[in-house]
């Protein structure tokens, strides 16, 4: 059983375009920064999954620069996107990363990867307050599925929503699927407050100064840094509170 860390990635985000090439820290983008965090561990297979739109030549031309894989399929069907991409690369297990999460933490990587390699489950992810990590705007982790899995919701529903949030239909279905949790940590407990996904111009700001300062300490910022540098500035917790208030899924 082969896996993989498949970067779910594209130019043409409706508020902020082109945000995963945009310079972050020290002249690097999102992506350069996920992609190196990413081979901290051993045995990364990475692939940068975008579409065939051609706005995304550029991320095609980012993975050619760098040695990366890349696969290019379907725009509007992500599901049949991660399938594709999958399948062309002999991919069963699928560690999947969105692109918008600089943030995402090196140790819940290695957490999800050993859980998985040890798991039977068809989905394993993080319980964060009792939801999961997906639908929360933190950006800290990834998710694990089985290509199986995704087939089996190819196959269930042709439901838009499904086949745009891949693993939407698997975890509100834990009946159907083996779903696994791993529990989130103490810090964030009871917490709503922080906001480093990045979606708008606002957020990206948000993110950039405060990674920026975590940095100078620890070039892989773990989340008891990133809460203990918040507590200090609670200026930026208003400023994601603004973002969370505006961008409520």
């Amino acid at each position: 059983m082969k896996t993989a860390f498949l970067v779910q990635a594209r130019m043409g985000s409706t508020r902020l375009p082109h945000k995963v090439l945009r310079p972050f820290y020290n002249n690097n983008c999102i992506l350069d920064l996920l992609v190196d965090k990413l081979n901290q561990i051993a045995d990364t297979k990475i692939i940068i999954a975008t579409s065939v739109g051609s706005e995304n030549d550029v991320i095609e031309q980012f993975c050619e620069e760098r040695n990366i894989i890349c696969f290019r399929g379907e725009e509007n069907d992500v599901l049949k996107r991660f399938i594709d991409a999958a399948e062309a690369n002999g991919v069963d297990r699928i560690i999947r990363i969105c692109s918008d999460n600089p943030f995402l933490e090196l140790n819940s990587i290695k957490k999800l990867v050993e859980v998985a390699n040890k798991a039977d489950a068809e989905y394993i992810s993080f319980d964060i307050n009792g939801f999961p990590s997906i639908k929360t705007h933190f950006g800290f982790w990834a998710e694990y599925v089985s290509l199986d899995a995704l087939k089996k919701v190819q196959r269930l529903t042709s439901e838009k929503i499904y086949h745009e949030h891949v693993t939407n239909y698997i975890y509100s279905n834990p009946a159907i699927f083996k779903v696994e949790w791993i529990e989130g940590p103490i810090c964030l407990k009871g917490r709503s407050n922080i906001r480093l996904t990045i979606d708008t111009l606002e957020d990206f700001a948000n993110a950039q100064k405060v990674y920026a300062e975590l940095c100078k300490v620890n070039p892989y910022p773990t989340i008891d840094e990133v809460v203990s540098y918040l507590d200090e500035h609670p200026d930026t917790y208003n400023a994601m509170v603004q973002q969370i208030n505006k961008n409520s899924k």
